[in-house]
């Protein structure tokens, strides 16, 4: 079985507050002291900027940045390590694509494919650079489960989509989707293929082969790494057809008052100082987490995940939007009647840390007419002691409200 106990004792958060039950994982997760030493002993003892510098420092410095860049690439197994670019999170890398296919590949009277479930960094930057310019954005339903719907999904493909881009995991819902199945659904139908990895990345290790999506991105902060630092994963040959979003710095080959040339892959989409600290201190978190077993983890999380279902269902006046099948550890919850805030802050009194709101999702919030709600989200740090504190404030909060 998982060891839990030795798992948490890597983080000095829960030394500092031993007393919260953290479950805001969704939102961040907390950093294992090797990523915080990696991060602290890159400022200490070799902080100097990469890849410019002529002396020894600035060499050293780089020879990690680049070295983190190959440890990343064989994590997700890439095939070639300039296919991993370096940006400030998902979100920033969603809107290099957005940006960057709609100025070379997209043009005027193409569609793109989104779901309904998407967080709003997979809309945005779509209507920002696609949709004014012409570009058609059409919406994967869900069924009455709040699953996506395959059915449709095969219907909408049939329009012929230039691109489909949708999330690996539910932000709100916790529900794993289908993504070899849809990829491969939307490759025989022509589209290049994006995929959301910011929930699915600590779930299960990424395998861009067997995956072969065309583009998959991540946040660095959501797989135990610094806030800050993300990656833009992409096959070469997409990569290349991408116009920049940022100019500057070491993404250059040559410039002059009439024209400037772009250096090659990965240098040319990571214009200017990069977080050279977040992105060793990212290698830290997937060296330091490929030491244990993530099938043990998985079924840890799904033991917590069993529990707070089992809990929460005799609660009365709680419903819950989540589905404990396909979920990778977060629950959407509410209570009858009551705002998902008053919720969270009654919860926050007991020193318990959700998340309320709609959560960079209003569009399925308005698909779901309902203004918001609670979200729990579990991590392999999580305990039964946490499952059943968090079971007893809910439970707390409900006879407060409706008292």
């Amino acid at each position: 079985m998982f060891d839990v106990s030795s798992f948490r004792r890597q983080f000095a958060f829960f030394h500092h507050h031993p007393d919260w039950v953290y479950l805001d994982n969704a939102a961040t997760m907390q950093k294992p002291d090797a990523v915080t030493e990696a991060v602290s002993r890159f400022y200490q003892q070799d902080n100097s900027n990469v890849h410019r510098g002529a002396h020894q420092l600035s060499q050293q410095a780089t020879a990690q940045f680049e070295q983190a860049r190959q440890t990343i690439a064989h994590y997700i197994k890439a095939q070639y390590v300039h296919e991993v670019i370096f940006t400030s999170g998902a979100t920033a890398g969603l809107n290099q694509l957005a940006f960057g296919l709609m100025h070379t590949v997209l043009k005027p009277g193409d569609r793109i494919l989104l779901t309904q479930l998407e967080h709003h960094a997979n809309i945005v930057p779509w209507q920002l650079h696609c949709q004014r310019y012409g570009v058609i954005i059409d919406v994967v339903p869900l069924t009455a489960d709040r699953q996506l719907d395959l059915n449709a999904y095969q219907q909408l493909l049939a329009l012929k989509p230039k691109l489909v881009s949708f999330s690996h995991i539910s932000n709100v819902l916790g529900h794993i989707q289908p993504v070899q199945q849809m990829v491969a659904l939307a490759k025989a139908a022509g589209a290049i293929t994006v995929v959301d990895g910011a929930q699915g990345v600590v779930y299960q290790q990424p395998d861009m082969r067997q995956l072969d999506c065309d583009f998959y991105v991540f946040s660095g902060h959501k797989l135990y790494g610094p806030t800050g630092v993300g990656v833009l994963y992409g096959k070469t040959q997409w990569l290349e057809q991408l116009t920049p979003l940022c100019g500057g710095g070491e993404m250059i080959d040559s410039v002059s008052f009439v024209n400037t040339t772009f250096n090659n892959l990965p240098f040319r989409l990571e214009a200017g100082t990069p977080n050279i600290a977040g992105v060793i201190g990212l290698a830290a978190a997937i060296n330091w987490l490929q030491q244990y077993n993530n099938k043990l983890i998985i079924e840890h999380k799904s033991l917590l995940l069993n529990a707070f279902f089992q809990g929460a269902r005799q609660i009365k006046g709680v419903a819950i939007l989540s589905m404990p099948v396909h979920n990778a550890g977060i629950v959407a919850l509410n209570v009858d009647g009551e705002h998902p805030s008053d919720v969270a802050d009654i919860l926050n009194q007991q020193q318990v840390a959700v998340r309320a709101g709609q959560h960079c999702a209003m569009p399925l919030f308005d698909y779901l007419a309902l203004n918001g709600a609670v979200r729990v989200a579990f991590a392999a740090y999580n305990t039964l002691d946490d499952v059943n504190q968090c079971l007893l404030a809910l439970e707390q909060a409900v006879e407060i409200l409706t008292a």
